[in-house]
């Protein structure tokens, strides 16, 4: 926000509502030197000055008469200008501060405004933040609050995932890598971030939901989903052994599942193909791949 044009505009508001303009103007301006100076308890000290000030003028009613409707629009409107510029001091000042810091300052932020848009890019940091300090208990509850703010938020779902996966809350695991990859296909580039590196960071989540979308569906034995998912997965994991090899597996199991199902000779033949090729990446998986590649052809082989 531009400090000079909201103080110009408070300053040309009239009626009762100007002692609190002035103050409110005097108040952002101090907030704006301390930002400057990288003064955090100045900060969190002016923006709890300035949060009663901006809700008393936005909850000021609407006057009846239409020469006062304007100076009453003014004044919500640029109340509501310095919150936001508050909101964005906490953020900016959260980039790249050490975790106690990032973990005051966005606690801070949420606690004065929940849905504050600036947290959407805030809670990745934040978690990350909490996990090196003394409160990282508090993180899932903190990810599961937030998550009902910001339901598409990646970084929270992506937590999430990997925390019921990590507690063994499958069902659980599973629902939140769907909504993971759902959200990154509607989710931008997220504000100051370069699009290569939001480029990465999108292709590295989306492997992660779609293999663990893939691999769980396929155990609970919902084979449409696991192939629709593992598919989805293999041009994003080629690089990486510890995921390919057992989405290759679990490929091979679905669609050889789905094509006995529908006694589709070909499809079966396409779940020893999938086997085939797990059996070439060592892993956990590689022998039972193998097993499997041998069963399934002698399977689809009896097929006309």
């Amino acid at each position: 926000m531009k400090l000079r044009a909201l103080s110009v505009a408070l300053m040309l508001l009239a009626g009762p509502a100007v002692a609190v303009a002035d103050d409110l103007e005097d108040a952002v301006k101090g907030l704006k030197d301390a930002a400057a100076k990288s003064d955090v308890s100045a900060v969190k000290k002016l923006a709890a000055t300035i949060r009663p000030m901006t809700a008393k003028m936005v909850a000021e009613p609407a006057p009846k008469a239409a020469d006062e409707k304007k100076a009453w629009e003014q004044r919500v409107a640029h109340a509501k200008e310095a919150q936001s510029y508050v909101e964005s001091v906490f953020y900016t000042l959260s980039v790249d501060a050490e975790p106690e810091v990032v973990v005051d300052l966005i606690s801070t932020l949420e606690q004065q405004n929940p849905k504050s848009k600036y947290l959407n890019d805030a809670y990745g940091p934040y978690l990350a933040a909490l996990g090196k300090t003394p409160a990282a208990e508090k993180a899932p509850a903190v990810a599961e609050k937030a998550l009902a703010n910001f339901p598409e938020n990646d970084d929270l779902l992506m937590y999430l995932t990997e925390r019921s996966l990590a507690k063994k809350l499958n069902d659980r695991a599973l629902g939140y890598a769907n909504r993971l990859t759902a959200a990154l296909h509607k989710r931008g580039k997220p504000e100051g971030m370069s699009a290569e590196d939001w480029e990465f960071k999108r292709n590295a989540e989306l492997a992660y939901g779609y293999y663990i979308a893939g691999y769980l569906a396929a155990e609970k034995g919902q084979y449409t989903a696991a192939d629709k998912n593992l598919r989805a997965a293999l041009p994003l994991i080629q690089d990486n052994p510890a995921y390919l090899g057992p989405a290759l597996f679990y490929l091979g199991i679905a669609n050889f599942k789905l094509g006995e199902a529908a006694s589709n000779k070909a499809r079966m033949l396409e779940g020893v193909k999938f086997s085939e090729q797990s059996i070439a990446i060592p892993g956990a998986h590689q022998d039972h791949a193998r097993k499997n590649a041998v069963a399934f052809k002698d399977q689809a082989s009896k097929m006309p």
